[in-house]
């Protein structure tokens, strides 16, 4: 019964021992991350493979797993950038990104965990001063936010290439000018669209007159034709004819056939 605690505590201690190097051995990759080993005697960081995937995994206790967001992320920034006339703009932009998966050891390695401040958000303000510095603020204001987020993409894009990092888009969500530049490109655009708004209404009118003047001239040249044919003949066998419709009516009348002054036929009166 004396031997029995000193038996006990060699085993106590061994079981303690393998909790431990079990905890050490197994690392749990969360969903949607990914896992970069490194190993301690054996070469450092393991660039060449792909990443530990997401789940449960055995290590040796003396290497260690870096655990990176593998999903879409955005990047959210606000800088102040020139104009192609050289005032100040500030730009409120979003960068939706997500590290390479299959070289996210490399990524690791040669760019560290802090990848967003070294790399990419240094990449995306020079990107937004370039494409910004090739507008003025007219542009800027007016109609050209949807071009200036596309080629602060393809910017971007380009200077992160071989960089291990996949950059999606870029969400531009406000352009904001100096206010006394943005009141007098309001002012201009007011006078813009009340200048075009002046020229439609005169050329409704200009082209309400011109139909006017094409009626009135048409008008005028049946009323002449009209003219030219009514001879006297045709007056004379109209007049026949619209008396003798008449003398067919039932209404009582006197007709006297004779030579009028035109030569028509006389209606002296009705009963």
């Amino acid at each position: 019964m004396e031997r029995l605690p000193k038996i006990a505590l060699p085993i106590v201690f061994i079981g303690i021992v393998v909790v431990i190097l079990i905890f050490k051995s197994t690392v749990t990759i969360g969903s949607g991350e990914a896992g970069v080993l490194y190993k301690t005697f054996d070469g450092g960081v393991v660039a060449d493979e792909p990443p530990l995937s997401e789940g449960f995994h055995f290590v040796a206790p003396w290497n260690s797993v870096f655990v990176y967001e593998a999903r879409q992320q955005s990047l959210e920034e606000k800088m102040q950038v020139l104009s192609s006339n050289g005032l100040e703009i500030r730009l409120d932009a979003s960068t939706w990104f997500q590290p390479k998966y299959a070289d996210l050891g490399k990524l690791h390695k040669e760019k560290g965990e802090k990848y967003i401040e070294r790399l990419l958000k240094p990449a995306v303000r020079s990107a937004a001063r370039a494409v910004v510095g090739r507008y003025s603020p007219e542009q800027l204001y007016a109609s050209k936010r949807e071009a200036i987020q596309n080629e602060i993409l393809e910017e971007t894009q380009i200077l992160l290439k071989d960089q291990y990092v996949q950059v999606n888009e870029v969400l531009v969500r406000d352009v904001s000018l100096p206010t006394t530049i943005k009141d007098a490109i309001e002012r201009k655009l007011r006078q813009e669209q009340e200048s075009l708004e002046y020229e439609f209404r005169l050329t409704k009118a200009t082209k309400e007159a011109e139909r006017q003047k094409i009626e009135a001239e048409g008008k005028a040249r049946a009323n002449s034709i009209l003219s030219q044919s009514l001879t006297d003949k045709v007056l004379q066998e109209k007049g026949i004819q619209a008396t003798i419709e008449l003398s067919k009516s039932n209404n009582a009348k006197t007709v006297i056939i004779g030579n009028s002054d035109n030569g028509m036929p006389l209606i002296l009166g009705n009963n």
